[in-house]
């Protein structure tokens, strides 16, 4: 099988291009109309304009179901604007050594960031499941623990007690969201008429 295609790979395949016109002056008129530039083949043309974005994107995108969805404040940026005041602050917490402004920072960051997920995942644009899932767990495991350091001196066993349940809140809010994003995907593509 190997030496029946070796003799094969030897040729090449590709055409040589002619004169322009050589072939037709020979064959008339309707030889013109049928013939084709080099290196395209029946059939197949070649656009000088790309093709739309539709025919582009793959099956899974996001985008072929239309655009994301639109913040109540609309024209203006609130989120992304947060997430730039949100950066400066980080770098200018962290180089002045201001762990007050780096942490405003980061929850801005933080707080543009869920709005962001949350609009797109609940309209059903792109799935942000496990990022909302954490979130919440994270919050949630902060806040015990900071009340119980309120009160009492909280060992290192309180943090390893509270795995279990931040795996269960987890688990159980991975699978609400999951429910909810396919149910947003579904209704997207029903009115996108797919």
């Amino acid at each position: 099988m190997a030496k029946r295609n070796s003799a094969r790979r030897a040729r090449s395949r590709k055409r040589r291009a002619a004169a322009p016109g050589a072939k037709d002056q020979a064959r008339g008129p309707a030889a013109t109309a049928t013939t084709q530039p080099p290196g395209e083949r029946l059939g197949e043309r070649r656009s000088s304009t790309p093709a739309p974005i539709a025919k582009r994107l793959r099956p899974g995108d996001p985008h072929d179901l239309g655009d994301r969805p639109q913040a109540p404040w609309h024209p203006l940026p609130l989120s992304e604007l947060l997430i730039l005041v949100g950066i400066v602050g980080v770098i200018v917490g962290l180089s002045r050594t201001t762990p007050t402004t780096a942490l405003a920072g980061v929850g801005a960051v933080l707080l543009g960031t869920a709005e962001v997920s949350w609009r797109e995942h609940r309209g059903g644009f792109r799935a942000h499941t496990l990022l909302l899932a954490l979130l919440p767990t994270v919050v949630f495991h902060t806040v015990v623990i900071l009340l119980a350091s309120a009160f009492v001196s909280v060992p290192r066993a309180v943090n390893f007690a509270l795995l279990p349940v931040d795996i269960a809140l987890a688990l159980f809010l991975y699978k609400l969201l999951r429910t909810r994003f396919e149910d947003a995907r579904r209704e997207r593509r029903f009115a996108a008429g797919r």
